[in-house]
């Protein structure tokens, strides 16, 4: 991929831009071996390759510059960056990305300036629900304060009948002078507060604060090899712990084609909202999704399923509820994570299992993050 914002050195967010991407899966496939050596898998997949250009489905840009001349990216220093045609992104994302940084001109939607503490608008985020033509579109504004609120809502129209398909506009208020992405409040603008997208056949939803993989690619066919590894195994019974939208659960109980019993937790009620919408929508009957702390819910539960999905955030699923697994012993567990470090260590403390296939993801092209889907049985 080339990218002339990282050869004039204005942004590097893409670490590894120039290594050869052939190369980049190599080095990557080699420090989860050497990380995992101890572990001794019994099955180690290939990587899965990305694309290497146009994967991000999400576009979180900074709101900078003036209001007759907004920047939408990111600062370098003193110098505000541009990135509406940044290649990580589609063309139809960079063509929606300069119609937002017009419409913030002629609204006159003041960009909030960090070092003076003046202006309303802080971030736009836009999330594409496919890399087809048939995209649909998710776009929020954040806010200092309420004070640009009307003037978005008796406006937002104009940016519906410019963008094809923009399906849900919102409002989040960030009140406060921090690095803070968004804040508590939203407010939804548009009818529908749902982006939907279908991922192998499966509906999944999207509200302004739930979270999903950025590379709908990869994310896809995350779902489809793990719900293609627990097919066949004997499993009456699912916890999907940081469920989010369902999508590994309700993967999973597709691929087994029989009445599984899931329960799907996850701390954000958005997420929640989400997942059981697509529930509905397939005519699942036996499925529960509760907006609840996962490590809260498993360890008042005194129980286990046959099969535990963990999907958690960086930091990891945590000592505490990895404890309580290893002591509760459900037959199988299936991890899935964006941090390396924290799967390895996760994984150590769950002394009774073996790994029995683990497979690289590459959701993150040009850096050294990586997906891992890891799954677990317990030893003999």
């Amino acid at each position: 991929m080339q990218c002339h914002y990282y050869q004039q050195k204005k942004c590097l967010s893409c670490q590894w831009i120039n290594r050869p991407y052939p190369k980049q899966l190599e080095d990557k496939q080699h420090e989860l071996l050497k990380q995992l050596a101890t572990l001794q898998p019994k099955e180690v997949m290939a990587p899965f390759a990305s694309p290497d250009s146009a994967f991000r489905n999400k576009a979180k840009m900074a709101v900078l510059g003036t209001v007759e001349k907004p920047i939408l990216g990111i600062e370098n220093g003193d110098q505000a960056v541009d990135l509406c045609d940044c290649p990580l992104y589609s063309a139809g994302m960079q063509s929606i990305l300069k119609i937002v940084r017009s419409y913030i001109r002629k609204q006159g939607l003041v960009p909030y300036n960090i070092n003076k503490r003046k202006g309303e608008l802080k971030y736009v985020i836009i999330t594409q629900s496919s890399m087809s033509q048939s995209s649909g579109f998710m776009l929020r504004f954040v806010l200092k304060s309420h004070k640009l609120v009307s003037k978005i809502k008796n406006s937002f129209h104009q940016l519906q009948a410019t963008i094809q398909n923009l399906q849900v506009v919102s409002i989040n208020i960030q009140p406060n002078h921090a690095a803070i992405l968004e804040g508590e409040e939203e407010l939804v603008l548009t009818n529908n507060p749902y982006l939907p997208m279908t991922i192998n056949q499966i509906p999944l939803f999207i509200k302004s604060k739930s979270f999903f993989q950025t590379n709908t690619y990869i994310a896809q066919n995350l779902y489809k090899t793990a719900s293609e590894w627990i097919a066949d195994l004997d499993i009456k019974s699912i916890w999907d712990l940081f469920c989010g939208v369902g999508g590994f659960g309700l993967h999973c109980v597709q691929a087994m084609d029989k009445q599984i019993q899931l329960t799907g937790i996850e701390i954000s009620a958005d997420a929640i909202d989400c997942a059981t919408q697509s529930a509905k929508q397939l005519g699942f009957n036996n499925l529960t999704f509760k907006s609840l702390d996962a490590t809260q819910y498993a360890i008042t539960e005194q129980a286990v399923a046959d099969l535990v999905l963990l999907n958690p955030p960086r930091r990891g699923a945590g000592s505490q509820l990895i404890q309580y697994l290893q002591q509760m012993s459900p037959n199988f567990i299936l991890y899935s994570s964006c941090n390396l470090s924290s799967l390895v260590a996760d994984v150590r403390l769950l002394s009774d299992y073996q790994i029995s296939k683990v497979q690289l993801f590459d959701m993150f092209p040009h850096t050294s993050h990586m997906e891992v889907l890891v799954l677990l049985e317990k030893s003999q």
